[in-house]
């Protein structure tokens, strides 16, 4: 039996290699897809990123889908079951780079809109459909949905909803969806020292950073709420010697993130940290980069309406969170627009072998047909 029509596409979008920023003209697929419907679209590219904004309808409310076409760089090829970019179907599963994260659920937005459109001709539903996709989400995010956004607030347009398409989903199909999720901030820390002779002890950075990591890592920064875990501190890279057994170095690097619940700041935390090396008495240099502010959803319409639509196709009611990584929600949900994010299974994310389930993706293509029917009908 021949895949479906969104299995189909999600293979046509796997196969477009559109490592961050790229988009491999998968956006240029998407569009010619969305036009054939009756939407009208246009490309907003910022620096070497290429965004998509297409809508359909007219009036409020604004219910958009939002997701990502780049993708995460494979890794060792010679690792992957099948290339990582050739859209394999083998028992039920389809496999590659973005597979879950998140081509899919692209082509679940696209098919579900088709469908949606063809019983709804001539514009004949409330309310405007849109689409905003970016190749920026993997990368810095620097030139993707924040400039979209700031684009559309200029010409006076504002997203009531939006569902965003990322890999929500832990165990099956729609147990978990996301209404917010925590911040992010990290630094990469230098601590200086005197390189020398190990058997004439000198200035050891390594001894003075390993002091230092073992308070940070012993500290309660906060203890989160009831929709937030706890903000918690992870050290990534330590870079420091020169190779040989016998030289003490003269720096260290340390690079370590928080991702923080809204119990915490950026700024108390920057602070805290801070006073906390001034107090170890190091020579150091600290360079600090953001990434995303926590943000929680306003829990409304759009969010009882996709927990509706999830358990009529699973029979299971999704549990909220706001756990994981960041995504560009945080971008849309400031502007007032009611926020959730529902995908595909997330268990082999950003892994070798990639891959999602054909049949989940037909459900869930179904899904965001029925929040189209409950909301804009």
């Amino acid at each position: 039996m021949p895949p479906s029509a969104t299995v189909s596409l999600a293979q046509e979008l796997i196969r477009r290699k559109s490592v961050t920023p790229a988009d491999g003209g998968c956006q240029e697929l998407i569009l010619s897809r969305l036009q054939g419907v009756g939407f009208v679209g246009e490309s907003m590219n910022f620096s070497e990123v290429t965004n998509l904004w297409a809508t359909r309808g007219h009036g409020r409310p604004l219910l958009v889908f939002a997701g990502h076409t780049d993708v995460v760089p494979p890794g060792p090829l010679a690792q992957w079951r099948y290339p990582p970019f050739d859209g394999v179907i083998r028992d039920g599963m389809l496999h590659g780079r973005g597979a879950a994260d998140m081509k899919s659920s692209i082509a679940c937005f696209v098919t579900a809109c088709e469908r949606f459109v063809a019983r709804h001709p001539g514009g004949a539903h409330a309310g405007t459909i849109g689409l905003l996709i970016t190749s920026d989400e993997e990368g810095i995010a620097r030139w993707g949905t924040r400039e979209v956004m700031n684009k559309i607030a200029q010409r006076g347009q504002q997203i009531d909803m939006c569902v965003v398409g990322e890999p929500s989903s832990v165990a099956e199909l729609g147990d978990t969806i996301k209404v917010g999720r925590r911040g992010s901030v990290g630094a990469t820390l230098r601590i200086r020292g005197t390189q020398g002779h190990i058997a004439y002890p000198a200035d050891n950075p390594l001894h003075h950073a390993v002091q230092a990591l073992a308070e940070l890592l012993a500290v309660e920064w906060d203890r989160g709420n009831d929709n937030f875990q706890p903000t918690s501190f992870q050290v990534s890279n330590i870079h420091g010697g020169t190779g040989a057994a016998n030289v003490i170095p003269g720096e260290v690097e340390i690079q370590f993130n928080l991702r923080y619940s809204p119990e915490s700041t950026e700024q108390a935390i920057r602070t805290r940290i801070e006073r906390l090396l001034a107090r170890h008495r190091l020579d150091y240099k600290i360079h600090w980069l953001a990434n995303a502010k926590p943000f929680e959803t306003v829990q409304g319409r759009l969010t009882e309406v996709v927990s509706e639509c999830v358990e009529s196709a699973t029979g299971n009611r999704p549990t909220r969170a706001t756990s994981g990584g960041t995504s560009d929600g945080r971008f849309i949900a400031p502007t007032g627009a009611e926020v959730v994010e529902l995908g595909p299974i997330n268990a082999t994310i950003h892994q070798i072998d990639e891959c999602v389930s054909t049949a989940d993706l037909d459900r869930l293509s179904l899904i965001y047909e029925n929040i189209l029917e409950k909301l804009l009908r």
